[in-house]
């Protein structure tokens, strides 16, 4: 029987980019596989499969399936499908996927098959696989923009993986702190699974008050910048420096501020996406007696294993949206050149809509009370975000004329936790800067102005005020509905749906949504990232 440990080492060769590697891998995982699927035998329609034996076994098929769509070598592909067809030979049930792709709210056809790529995706993805042992639903669906998937990934593979001031069983457990604030079980279950594979010691995951002491002090900051950011001070951060046994060093919390922030806006752009369970964990595939099933194991390898949703119609009970923004952008910009605004009506045109987005309500404004396999990972679960003002609270102003992320927190990051802030750096900039110059079926359009408008809105509801620019035009670009999406997707993504994804920007395809999502995502975590390090420059001084 092949040893436990022998076995990880054959599934991790298997992202291996030499074909004799994986093959042999494969060979042994093979026999592991059918050498258990015949000590249990065949089952009858209603016979139990809780034996250890058949747990492990299915781990292994569900594992197995996954690797059987999403893997990025065609080898691996077809041998786990010819495993699947034997299994289910023998009378064993195997499992099928749930689900109708990596997205809920975009139809499997539309986001780029692994089989079906060109050869840059088939390296970046064959470089994602060989990192983390799969290719994520996160990756397929940014696979929409390689440019910005290549830079995502090199940033999250230098924080979770390379060398660094955390130990690696503590950077995934910060990623399950910072998933579970939004209640995304999709990425805490990720991390669950890459913490312990990592050597993490399972007493933690029971709750954080098993954690050790010095990540139970990080709660605090974690809730406050997912929430509310403003309101992180010097003395929360000396609160983390100062605590003589349980002190974290200043290298250690740039490291947990990056991640948490990471994965705070990671938690938005799941949402906004609506990122569907990775085929081999819970939710993402189920069982079924093969004579009960229509599924034939052959579709698994070509992805016709199931149903494609329905066609989303893109277009907008009245025509003509498209149009009516690229004219406003064009108006705009012919305002900007006769005339400009004094620094006090700038001033107060930030103000007012400052204010406004206060008052734009989120999604569905009931209480969403998180699950105990969520919320046991963070503390105060009754604390979010809310609408200030109608408290009469007030989101004091932060100008970036006097902290910026270009002169002031990309420096301090570099400094403290080398190469981080030019990885960031670069992610923030390609997300920015991204374009393809379309909208919709338009071409050769510049979407600078309204790139410009999402980013500053989402900067704007931080309390974030550039001086610079004309906040007056953000009215003008974004409508109630994008708000709406915006501020759900930002604020409290666990309460994002696929009706408000698909009541924005109706005529626009996916991969422009996607866009959207990842300004949004970027954006965020910037402003996340500007209210921190701003708070530990004013600890250092």
């Amino acid at each position: 029987m092949e040893d436990v440990s022998d076995l990880v080492a054959r599934w991790d060769a298997l992202g291996s980019r030499d074909p004799s590697s994986r093959e042999a891998a494969m060979e042994v995982i093979s026999q592991e596989v059918l050498r258990r699927a015949e000590g249990i035998g065949p089952l009858s329609p209603g016979a139990a499969t809780c034996t250890s034996q058949a747990a492990d076994l299915n781990d292994m098929l569900a594992r197995i399936l996954m690797l059987a769509k999403r893997c990025p070598f065609g080898d691996v592909r077809e041998k786990c499908a010819w495993i699947l067809q034997n299994v289910q030979d023998m009378g064993v049930r195997i499992p099928r996927p749930l689900g109708n792709g990596p997205s809920r709210f975009i139809p499997e056809k539309e986001i780029l098959q692994v089989s079906k790529v060109d050869e840059r995706m088939e390296s970046i993805f064959e470089d994602a696989f060989a990192t983390l042992g799969r290719l994520d639903n996160i990756s397929l669906v940014m696979g929409f923009h390689p440019q910005y998937l290549e830079s995502f990934l090199r940033t999250q593979h230098y924080l979770l993986q390379m060398d660094g001031p955390l130990s690696l069983p503590y950077r995934h457990y910060i990623g399950i702190m910072a998933a579970a604030r939004h209640q995304c079980s999709y990425l805490v279950n990720l991390h669950v699974n890459d913490f312990l594979q990592v050597g993490g010691e399972p007493k933690w995951l029971k709750g954080l008050d098993m954690a050790p002491h010095k990540l139970q002090m990080l709660g605090e900051i974690n809730k406050i910048l997912a929430h509310r950011p403003w309101l992180l001070t010097k003395e929360h951060i000396e609160n983390l420096l100062k605590a003589e046994e349980h002190s974290w060093s200043l290298a250690e919390l740039i490291h947990a501020v990056v991640l948490l922030t990471h994965y705070h806006s990671l938690a938005s752009f799941t949402f906004g996406c609506g990122i569907s369970p990775e085929i081999h964990t819970d939710g993402g595939h189920t069982f079924r007696p093969p004579s009960l099933s229509g599924y034939c194991v052959c579709d698994i390898a070509n992805g016709n294993g199931v149903a494609e949703d329905m066609d989303r119609n893109h277009q907008a009970t009245e025509g003509g949206e498209v149009e009516v923004l690229m004219e406003r952008m064009k108006q705009l910009q012919e305002c900007r050149d006769e005339e400009e605004a004094s620094q006090e009506e700038m001033v107060m045109r930030f103000e007012r809509e400052k204010t406004e987005s206060m008052l734009v309500a989120t999604a569905e404004d009931e209480e969403n009370v998180p699950s105990r396999d969520v919320s046991r990972h963070f503390e105060d679960p009754s604390y979010g975000y809310k609408d200030f003002s109608r408290r009469g609270e007030h989101v004091p102003t932060f100008r970036v004329q006097d902290y910026s992320w270009e002169d002031h927190g990309y420096s301090l990051v570099n400094r403290l936790y080398p190469d981080v802030g030019q990885l960031l750096d670069e992610k923030f900039q390609m997300a920015y800067n991204l374009t393809y110059n379309t909208m919709a079926t338009h071409q050769g359009v510049d979407t600078s102005m309204l790139r410009r408008a999402i980013w500053n809105y989402i900067h704007c509801m931080f309390g974030i005020r550039y001086d610079d620019y004309d906040y007056g035009e953000i009215n003008e670009l974004l409508d109630r509905s994008f708000k709406v999406y915006i501020k759900t997707m930002v604020c409290c993504p666990e309460k994002t749906t696929k009706r408000m994804y698909e009541s924005f920007w109706r005529q626009f395809q996916h991969s422009e949504k996607v866009h959207v999502n990842l300004l949004l995502m970027e954006a965020r975590m910037q402003a996340e990232l500007l209210y921190a390090l701003r708070a530990i420059t004013r600890y250092m001084t």
